[in-house]
């Protein structure tokens, strides 16, 4: 029932589209062919591939054909990453807040020349066998969208955020970033649990600057994990800027921002 805060847009195809496809694939997972099976026929620009060990980066490398730019931090703990592009793309592995939890920064160029931000992200959740408190699920995305507000390139911040997209926090982030939710107004998208039909919330996440159209918004077939496969294709267009809604923060929740950023944690 909420208005959309991303313009659909009008022009279906393009140089300045951008697909984006991420799944968390479950590390313990060994489902590997339905992931690719399924990148063949969603044919995205972007793949992020989340709770992938060595064992899923060997799987998973037979693309590297046609996603020749990568940058990978396989890890044994459930929290490792993979990041494939068929465009154009360099960028780092980030521990922002605690070092084995990995983050990545990068730029990807669109066929049109232009340079795109993106930040993945899969902070540790506050579930009491991992983590009993969400300061540094917190801390870790609002420094992504304090950095986000500020870059001067259009930005997508996508990945498992291990948070529901009606929460404080995840409406925070987008008042702090000013980033775009295009599943608002359009539906919950729930990807996770794949596994319980009955309880299911939407954890993997999309965002993206005002200066991005959505042409589709997709929840994938499942593949064997507990999440759900995510797809959203979105068109650069600065245009779009002026019809587009971004959330704005108040000073109160500037403030508030900053103290969650500034919260020592137990890695620091």
């Amino acid at each position: 029932m909420a208005k959309k805060q991303i313009i659909t847009t009008k022009n279906p195809t393009g140089t300045a589209n951008l697909k984006i496809l991420i799944a968390n694939v479950y590390q313990e997972n060994k489902q590997s062919d339905k992931y690719l099976k399924l990148i063949e026929k969603c044919d995205p620009d972007i793949i992020l591939l989340v709770e992938t060990n060595l064992w899923w980066q060997k799987k998973m490398d037979v693309i590297a054909e046609l996603y020749p730019h990568q940058i990978k931090a396989p890890l044994e703990n459930t929290y490792g990453m993979l990041l494939y592009s068929r465009l154009p793309m360099k960028g780092d592995i980030k521990f922002l807040v605690e070092n084995d939890i990995p983050s990545m920064e990068a730029e990807v160029v669109l066929p049109i020349g232009q340079q795109v931000k993106l930040y993945c992200l899969h902070p540790q959740p506050p579930v009491p066998q991992e983590n009993p408190r969400s300061t540094e699920r917190d801390k870790e995305i609002l420094m992504v969208a304090k950095e986000a507000k500020n870059c001067k390139l259009p930005v997508i911040v996508m990945g498992d955020l291990n948070d529901v997209a009606w929460s404080y926090t995840t409406n925070l982030f987008g008042k702090i970033s000013g980033l775009l939710d295009p599943r608002r107004g359009r539906g919950f998208f729930n990807s996770f649990n794949a596994k319980y039909f009955f309880l299911r919330f939407p954890l993997d996440h999309i965002f993206c600057s005002s200066d991005f159209a959505l042409k589709s918004i997709k929840r994938l077939d499942n593949c064997g994990s507990d999440h759900f496969p995510m797809c959203v294709n979105l068109e650069y267009s600065p245009k779009a800027e002026k019809q587009n809604e971004a959330p704005v923060a108040t000073q109160e929740e500037k403030k508030l921002a900053e103290q969650k950023i500034n919260t020592p944690t137990a890695s620091i």
